[in-house]
């Protein structure tokens, strides 16, 4: 299983299956040491997977994610469910690093830190996880594109879509993008996924179908690594996933467009 239509995992799930995954707390260490966390679970910092290049949210590189890895004990073929305390946008980012390192059996916890902390129980214990030898892959397919590619879909049959708030997208968007912002897809009472003939609704109205070549991007690659999850969750295959996103595009010259968001 790669990243597909079961991704997302209930914490009812994820206590059944504690034992047979690898569970990752991408918080802050504070919030994982002091408030507490799924029991076995480990703490791998937003930060420590992202780019110290100048880079701004791009990949950390495949020397410094393969250290990241071995020191969570985490194996290439262990089954993986992260979680945050921000309706999972963090932990959706480190599943899409993990999975464009070839990492093949992803989850994310459905509610993050909240739901399960109202229905299983929790711990301040530090793990000290079994340093493992860990592979970098190539993925199966990759969702990447870049720059030139995203310039191509401005005048093909591709939807692109950005994932930012309302405000962002008047100021300036890429030439033909509708908006959605992520939070749309989240239930803001459970902290998790709206239910799915509710996304599937909302996307429908926006034109967002399975049928479409989807190229999300927002900013730095963080808010559509949820989108990116959350499609695939769907059953949408066609998404293209533009990681150097505005940060890259403006940078680069691209065009862009003002405009009241749709």
């Amino acid at each position: 299983m790669g990243m597909d239509e079961h991704i997302v995992v209930t914490v009812d799930w994820l206590a059944a299956n504690r034992d047979a995954v690898r569970v990752v707390d991408v918080r802050d260490a504070w919030e994982f040491d002091g408030i507490g966390h799924v029991p076995g679970a480990v703490n791998v910092l937003f930060d420590r997977f992202r780019s110290e290049t100048g880079d701004e949210g791009m990949l950390p590189g495949p020397e410094r994610w393969t250290e990241l890895m071995e020191a969570a004990g985490i194996g290439p073929g262990d089954p993986i469910v992260a979680y945050d305390d921000e309706h999972g946008v963090f932990a959706a980012r480190f599943l899409v690093t993990a999975l464009l390192y070839g990492h093949r059996n992803l989850h994310l916890l459905d509610g993050d830190y909240s739901a399960w902390s109202r229905a299983h129980e929790t711990t301040t214990k530090t793990p000290s996880p079994s340093p493992t030898t860990y592979e970098v892959r190539e993925p199966v397919s990759s969702p990447l594109v870049g720059f030139e590619a995203v310039e191509a879909a401005l005048d093909a049959d591709a939807l692109l879509v950005d994932t930012r708030e309302a405000w962002e997208y008047e100021e300036g968007h890429l030439p033909g993008a509708i908006q959605l912002d992520w939070r749309e897809l989240v239930d803001e009472g459970t902290r998790g996924l709206k239910p799915r003939d509710e996304l599937e609704s909302l996307l429908a109205d926006k034109g967002i179908t399975p049928d479409r070549r989807i190229v999300l991007y927002c900013n730095t690659a963080r808010r559509i690594s949820h989108t990116y999850v959350v499609l695939r969750h769907l059953g949408y295959d066609a998404v293209d996933f533009y990681e150097g996103s505005l940060a890259e595009w403006t940078e680069r010259g691209g065009r862009l467009a003002e405009g009241d968001a749709q």
